[in-house]
């Protein structure tokens, strides 16, 4: 492995005995992608997270009833995966998770069931049992996807003091403050927004002053300003599809670039990414680039914002796009890999 290859991390859905978690060398300048390692997870291993040392590997698997953590150990040098240890999730259906700076707490959100949850971690990948759940209550208009909470993604602040989840099912945005020293994690608020809007993940601009939260039911983002308080503010909402379009569509993930200058969403459906300039507190559709395969349910901007990988769940492929850095946008690179349903993407922390 050569000094300035990325080494990043691929959830999928799957059965429970196919190999479903891989690790994948990029090429920074190229794009070009070659897999490394795969190991069989168990069923829907969809979302996947690196703790912040990069030792290890987090993984959220939909077991039947409550859902599982499962650890892992990475090698730097060679992508190999070795598991460690695992634990129940808290809830259904677990569809997101994420690790605190410090490594000790781990944060799950549960679409099906409904739920947040907290897990402890040792500095040996070891996953403690649930130290906190906490049932989401309510419905929203759509009578098809919103007759329950739905907790979509649980997104850690800036100073990891304070976690926000939005709820597709009950069209609200919760603030909770989280504690790692005596795990707990306490709601604060919950921020209504549009009905029938379905938020479902969370991005925060550098420095966290300001967040983006796009909607996948109504195809929107909304800005919002964050408040020294870990408070947020709804500012601006603004459509991820171009006036033309008319068909179903679905959003899923959205990302800022690391020059803070561009915010990207994913589009199901038009199958694109749409891309928007930063203005202040508001946002403009500046470009809509088709992802080259379809349903992109992710996609991941590599650390130095050169390139943006889309996962394309349904053509079973990942592409390569460069990002311009003077318009943010997007232009095929010409490299893909073939990976079975594709549904996260996270890159191995840098050492330090």
């Amino acid at each position: 492995m050569t000094a300035d290859t990325h080494i990043a991390a691929v959830g999928t859905y799957s059965a429970a005995t196919d190999e479903s978690v891989h690790t994948v060398a990029v090429d920074p300048h190229t794009g070009a992608m070659r897999q490394l390692d795969a190991v069989a997870a168990g069923p829907d291993p969809t979302f996947v997270t690196f703790g912040p040392s990069g030792e290890y590997l987090y993984v959220a698997v939909r077991e039947e009833g409550e859902g599982v953590i499962r650890s892992y150990a990475v090698d730097r040098d060679t992508g190999e995966l070795t598991e460690r240890d695992s634990a129940p999730s808290g809830a259904a259906a677990p569809c997101y998770c994420s690790v605190d700076k410090t490594g000790r707490c781990l944060l799950v959100a549960h679409y099906a069931g409904g739920a947040v949850s907290m897990l402890s971690l040792d500095a040996d990948s070891g996953v403690g049992s649930p130290v906190e759940t906490i049932d989401h209550r309510g419905s929203s208009v759509d009578s098809d996807r919103q007759t329950a909470p739905h907790p979509h993604s649980i997104t850690l602040g800036p100073e990891d003091r304070f976690a926000y989840v939005p709820d597709l099912g009950t069209d609200q945005l919760h603030t909770y403050v989280i504690e790692c020293d005596e795990p707990s994690l306490s709601r604060v608020e919950a921020v209504d927004l549009s009905p029938g809007s379905g938020p479902r993940h969370l991005s925060f601009a550098p420095g966290g002053e300001r967040a983006y939260l796009i909607n996948e039911l109504d195809s929107t983002v909304t800005v919002l300003n964050r408040e020294s308080d870990g408070t947020l503010t709804e500012r601006a909402s603004v459509s991820t599809l171009p006036a033309e379009f008319e068909g179903d569509n679905k959003t899923a993930e959205i990302a800022v670039h690391p020059s803070g200058k561009y915010v990207y969403g994913s589009n199901r459906g038009l199958d694109s990414i749409a891309t928007f300039e930063v203005d202040g507190e508001e946002i403009e559709q500046v470009d809509q680039t088709a992802t080259g395969g379809e349903w992109p349910r992710h996609f991941a901007i590599a650390p130095d914002g050169a390139l943006l990988f889309a996962e394309n769940r349904h053509t079973d492929d990942i592409v390569a796009f460069d990002v311009d850095s003077q318009t943010g946008g997007l232009t095929p690179t010409g490299e893909s890999l073939s990976v079975s349903e594709p549904v996260c993407m996270q890159w191995l922390p840098d050492r330090s």
